[in-house]
């Protein structure tokens, strides 16, 4: 009678195998050297075995699996693999795992167990893997590194679109590269050209930067970036910021466009404009359209407006240097000249080139002009005119005070000038009134030296020295075309009162247009109802597993969504 149940019992499985091989495109198709059947643990069931020269070999579609032993359920076209399992798709998917199921009919394969899934251009690793045939795309929920050959990128969530060599990676992403790690909650990242997205709250940090961006691109071969919204680089002692900026570590280069802050955080100044390159090598930064210095101090600060602003030098000895329509605005001084440089370690700023400036009522010229600040105090301390110094103020009622000589030397107390010197061949020409404002009298005399005491802006003593000639001459006996010395060119109507004189007459520079990076395509879930549906009654897996969860979808993750 045993003998019986055995024969026939051998008899089934023969007819079971038989049948399994008849072709069918539909049917999972299974090859193995031993076949049995276990009804008290796997009813309904066959099962594949190994030998010691050949694995369980599956088939379907195209798909092959190698494993130590399979569990087909024919009847439901599913099956177990179990043991050293390996998983083909033509050459351009492989993986390996300790044990994998797949589903004939929805093409939804699962893995779990030391993971390892390769494609010509990366490897991905994780301890349980979905991968649905039909969609041609990869998921994991519970952790991933992906390797290529550049860097190393680990997420708690990933998924892979084979069709695109994409990943999209999501929460706690980080690219470790042997320069610089990046760090983001939503990273998609393109396997054959190692391009990488940006999206929310992201950062790279290398040994001598930090990028941060919550929109933004990454060239991780090239080690290139193109960062939009929110975006700044800490480059060593400076902080870049503006609305689009481009990043090349190669190349120590730096570059933004549109509302550009860039603050030097050691010399406590900031440059703005629109345009910016920043040269990491030279310790440079060059800026251009409505560009802006501002040498940040307490009370007053001091801004420097130029066509053309460059910085450079190492910190210990930064130069500030501006071309073109140079403007200087600080409170009770401002002035223009057609460039300019200033050394923010000696508090030394040259301006050269028909310089002009403006000190409470006076206006000053010459052919250069230099203003020394105390470096320690961030005051104004001293001023130089060099040569054809002139300087005049429009009294009260219209008449011009002024004052010229070879040289003019200034001192200041408490930011405000105090004293002036004018030294060499000195001339000037004064209007003198009673209290009531009428014209008594006007002085004009020639001096080797001239020394003028100012209190809030005002000359209020003026005291000639050496070789003193001339005399006050009463209003109508100094004709008109007397009363001006040579050289006189009064432009009080440029004289600048705020810091948006810094940009009077001048027309605003159009912005260049931003292309910007295009938010994320919506995915639709990985997983869908069929998944649901179609899910076998053997499978290891239950049916609230074959979801997308909330802490795991896309919309959860900041700063995407936005435009």
């Amino acid at each position: 009678m045993m003998k019986s149940l055995q024969f026939i019992l051998f008899f089934m499985v023969a007819a079971l195998s038989m049948a399994q091989t008849q072709p069918d495109a539909s049917s999972i198709q299974v090859e193995s050297p031993f076949t049995t059947v276990d009804e008290a643990q796997f009813p309904g069931a066959i099962i594949y075995l190994r030998n010691t020269g050949n694995q369980v070999f599956v088939n379907h579609r195209g798909i092959e699996m190698y494993c130590d032993k399979a569990v087909f359920y024919q009847n439901s076209n599913f099956i177990k693999a179990i043991g050293n399992v390996r998983m083909n798709q033509g050459d351009t998917i492989q993986m390996n795992s300790k044990y994998a199921e797949y589903n004939g009919n929805s093409q939804l394969a699962y893995a779990s167990g030391s993971v390892n899934m390769r494609s010509p251009e990366s490897t991905l690793q994780t301890d349980t893997l979905y991968f649905d045939r039909a969609k041609q795309q990869a998921y994991y929920r519970s952790g991933g590194t992906v390797r290529d050959t550049a860097s190393t990128l680990k997420s708690r969530v990933g998924r892979y679109f084979m069709k695109d060599k994409k990943y999209q990676f999501l929460s706690n992403v980080v690219v470790t590269n042997p320069e610089y790690v990046i760090n983001s909650n939503h990273l998609n990242f393109y396997s054959d050209t190692g391009h990488a997205y940006m999206y929310g709250p992201s950062t790279i940090t290398g040994k001598t930067s930090k990028v941060y961006c919550e929109r933004g691109f990454y060239d991780t071969r090239a080690d290139q970036g193109y960062f939009v919204k929110n975006s700044s680089i800490d480059y060593d002692d400076r902080n870049v910021k503006g609305d689009s900026l481009y990043f090349n570590r190669g190349r120590n280069f730096a570059s933004a466009v549109n509302n550009i802050v860039i603050t030097d955080t050691i010399n406590n100044s900031v440059i703005k404009g629109d345009y910016a390159e920043v040269y990491r090598d030279k310790d440079s930064v060059y800026m251009t359209k409505r560009a802006v210095a501002i040498s940040v101090q307490d009370k007053d600060s001091v801004y420097i407006h130029a066509d053309t602003l460059m910085v450079t030098g190492k910190q210990a000895n930064r130069l500030v240097r501006g071309f073109y329509g140079v403007r200087l605005f600080k409170e009770d001084l401002s002035g223009k000249s057609d460039s300019i440089v200033s050394r923010q370690t000696t508090g030394l700023t040259k301006m050269i080139g028909k310089p002009i400036l403006w000190i409470g009522k006076s206006q000053m010229t010459g052919d250069s002009i230099f203003i020394q600040s105390n470096v320690k105090t961030e005051k104004l301390d001293s001023l130089h005119v060099f040569y054809n110094a002139f300087i005049v103020d429009k009294d009260t009622l219209g008449g011009f005070n002024q004052i010229k000589g070879k040289e003019l030397v200034g001192f200041f107390k408490d930011n405000q000038l105090d004293i002036v010197n004018i030294n060499k061949n000195v001339e000037h020409l004064i209007y003198v009134r009673n209290d009531i404002q009428e014209l008594i009298g006007i002085d004009k005399r020639t001096s080797g030296r001239m020394v003028l005491e100012f209190e809030d802006g005002d000359v209020i003593l003026n005291t000639n020295f050496d070789d003193v000639r001339g005399t006050t001459f009463p209003p109508d006996e100094l004709p008109e075309n007397a009363r001006t010395l040579r050289g006189l060119n009064w432009r009080g109507e440029e004289q600048l009162f705020s810091i948006e004189d810094l940009f009077k007459g001048k027309p605003v520079p159009k912005q260049i247009k931003i292309q910007g990076l295009p938010l994320p395509q919506a995915e639709k879930d990985f997983f869908d109802v069929e998944n649901s549906k179609e899910l076998n009654e053997n499978s290891e897996l239950k049916k609230d597993q074959l979801k997308t969860r909330k802490k795991d979808k896309l919309e959860n993750i900041e700063g995407t969504g936005e435009n």
